[in-house]
């Protein structure tokens, strides 16, 4: 069983934030992200550093990965 950091069912999209992780855990990734696109998920990936520093970019691009418009419009 894998828990993903952030899910959205409906969109079938995962976003995981990597932090500091030693490379021993790649192949530990691999096989999980490969399980979770077998059940059609999309992966995003972002490092933490990227998330605390560059917040507006990633929230684009999850935007866009929803096939959503940037920034989200209010009625």
């Amino acid at each position: 069983m894998y828990i993903p950091d952030f899910v959205c069912y409906e969109r079938r999209l995962i976003v995981k934030l990597d932090g500091g992780q030693p490379a021993a855990n790649r192949a530990y990734d691999e096989e999980r992200d490969a399980w979770l696109a077998g059940q059609g998920f999309r992966i995003l990936r972002f490092p933490d550093n990227y998330v605390l520093t560059n917040v507006d970019g990633v929230l684009e691009t999850i935007w866009q990965a929803l096939g959503e418009g940037w920034p989200p419009q209010t009625p």
